[in-house]
């Protein structure tokens, strides 16, 4: 069968966030999913099927990262659409039946896959004991992202402080089901971006991801409310770094970006 890699909510290759896409005729073994997604050792691979003609989705969707499957991935769900479209000739909007629900992904005109997610529900909560020790920086507040994303967002003072992060990894993992996503407001929009941030995922083997879409889901809502705009961009700054440009709709968050094909080849092991 066909494997790929992609880089999703990249302009270029080697730029982005990678993902594995396989595309199969039905789900196997959970076991043979992880195996694959740990040598392919990508933040995440996304495994799909096509669904019969008729129901509330077109393809089943599922995500793993090396060590375990994840509830909601945006830059797997983008790199799975772009497959379909570049390789399987899908052109129109794509219905993925998810652990999260019907996700959308719709071409856009210039090229680019809008996706189409539930919007984190955001919660003001205490800053826990012992995680600016950990982070190695004082957050300004902490927010819980609910149970699709999973995360505490903690807005930092500025964007220096995001940049400068190196993080105690074994200690940020006590703080929350999969990591911790860090923020801070843009230091010049006039560079393209309205706010920037860095994720930090050690609990599912993800030391730093590169672009994280889920983690927009709550970053849409946190600066829209705090820049009085629905419609921002985002830099996550990883060393691989990716833009993602954010829409909030209500209850529903659009999330945009390109992605480029780097790698298509066989998957011997059966």
């Amino acid at each position: 069968m066909r494997i790929r890699i992609v880089d999703a909510f990249a302009e270029r290759p080697f730029a982005g966030n990678p993902a594995g896409v396989v595309l199969l005729d039905a789900f196997p073994d959970d076991q043979w999913m992880r195996h694959v997604a740990m040598e392919v050792n990508h933040a995440e691979t996304a495994f799909a099927h096509p669904l019969p003609p008729g129901g509330d989705a077109d393809w089943a969707l599922r995500w793993f990262t090396p060590v375990t499957e994840v509830a909601m991935c945006g830059h797997a769900t983008l790199a799975t659409a772009h497959v379909l479209r570049t390789a399987e000739g899908h052109a129109g909007p794509v219905r993925f039946a998810t652990r999260s629900g019907v996700l959308i992904a719709t071409p856009t005109a210039d090229g680019a896959v809008t996706l189409d997610f539930p919007t984190a529900p955001l919660t003001r909560v205490e800053t826990p004991d012992g995680v600016a020790d950990a982070l190695g920086a004082e957050p300004v507040a902490a927010f819980d992202t609910g149970p699709h994303v999973g995360d505490l967002l903690l807005e930092l003072a500025d964007e220096k402080t995001v940049l400068g992060l190196s993080p105690d990894l074994r200690a940020l993992g006590a703080y929350s089901t999969r990591g911790i996503i860090t923020t801070a407001r843009a230091e010049d929009p006039a560079k393209g971006y309205d706010y920037l941030s860095r994720c930090f995922f050690p609990n599912v083997g993800i030391d730093e991801d590169p672009v994280t879409g889920s983690a927009h889901t709550a970053l849409a809502p946190h600066w829209s409310a705090r820049l009085g705009r629905p419609d921002l961009t985002g830099l996550q700054a990883s060393r691989r770094t990716g833009f993602v440009r954010t829409a909030l709709r209500g209850d529903r968050t659009l999330l945009t970006g390109r992605a480029v094909t780097v790698i298509d080849g066989e998957l011997l092991t059966p």
